[in-house]
């Protein structure tokens, strides 16, 4: 297991750089620069803040200092924001991006891997149609047409939840939870019907079930481990998904968290502003896949066994 972490630690180095590179390039391919405004600004005083910025510099000198500054935990200064670092924004927006994520992603656990096994257990059935018609619809709706229909539904037409905000009240954040779990619900359902229906028709269970088990116990303590392998495969690209749709769902609903932060980045070619929660988002990415790949070799024995052997 150590040797896994370690190597995909090492792995993470080229590709940070790969994607601090990248985006180095596109931002500074994009037409205009972060002092461009609707009123045109002084040739001496662009030439003051270019140089200041070392913006005049040849792009390679650029990109060595940046990298520099990166390797120190300095993402630089926020063109946007002049009295802020990047550090400090990304510190104010961050816990709320996770915070939305993370009751995303329970909201999405819950209600999917119970859809999926209720439909698993009468297969081919009204049982089984049911959640899984609910599954395909929550797919085919994107987080931008979702959540404009919940706002019109539990906000404004029935006064249960409020539009918008994020406060200290729970029932701000159960709307924004649902657009954004709501198609990774549909997914996880999906995935966690294949998987017990496969888990189900092991001869360990016909055995359980031959030693008069009651079902419940069946699917709770000996299926349902076996069937989250796809499910936990998922989570960590559904994590990454997760906060980067968090970006459109904070849009929606008056969030201040990342999000904000990143549309007005782009908007503003804020230059350091966009490297900086690339990276940090890049970084998030690697960490749950490795999350995620640990928990499955966790789950399955069989893994654990191949590991072991390779080891000695």
């Amino acid at each position: 297991m150590l040797r896994i972490i370690v190597q995909r630690l090492l792995t993470a180095i080229p590709v940070l750089f790969f994607v601090v590179l990248v985006t180095f390039i596109l931002i500074r391919m994009a037409p205009g620069g972060p002092f461009d405004a609707e009123r045109a600004v002084p040739a001496s005083v662009l030439e003051n803040l270019n140089k200041r910025y070392h913006l005049d510099d040849p792009i390679h000198v650029q990109f060595g200092n940046y990298l520099l500054h990166l390797l120190q935990g300095d993402f630089g200064p926020s063109f946007k924001y002049p009295s802020r670092t990047v550090t400090e924004v990304i510190a104010a927006g961050l816990p709320i991006t996770l915070e939305l994520s993370l009751y995303a992603l329970l909201v999405a656990m819950t209600i999917g891997i119970t859809a999926g096994i209720i439909a698993s257990l009468k297969p081919n059935t009204p049982q089984d149609y049911v959640p899984m018609t609910l599954a395909m619809i929550g797919i085919c709706l994107p987080s931008f047409v979702l959540g404009p229909l919940l706002i019109l539904g539990f906000a404004i037409g029935l006064e249960w939840l409020p539009v918008s905000g994020w406060g200290v009240s729970p029932g701000d954040k159960i709307l924004p939870s649902l657009t954004l779990g709501a198609a990774y619900a549909a997914y996880i359902a999906r995935l966690s019907r294949g998987g017990m229906l496969e888990t189900l028709s092991q001869d360990y269970i016909r055995t359980a079930r031959a030693k008069g088990l009651p079902e419940w116990r069946i699917v709770y303590y000996h299926a349902l481990r076996g069937a989250m392998s796809p499910v936990v495969s998922f989570a960590g690209p559904a994590v990454a998904g997760l906060l980067s749709g968090s970006f459109v769902v904070e849009t929606i609903y008056q969030i201040p968290g990342l999000g904000r932060f990143y549309l007005q980045a782009a908007f503003n070619r804020d230059y350091t502003m966009i490297l900086g929660m690339t990276i940090l988002f890049a970084f998030f990415i690697i960490l749950c896949n490795l999350l995620a790949d640990i928990l499955q070799i966790w789950l399955n024995p069989k893994l654990r066994k191949t590991l072991a052997g390779s080891a000695t």
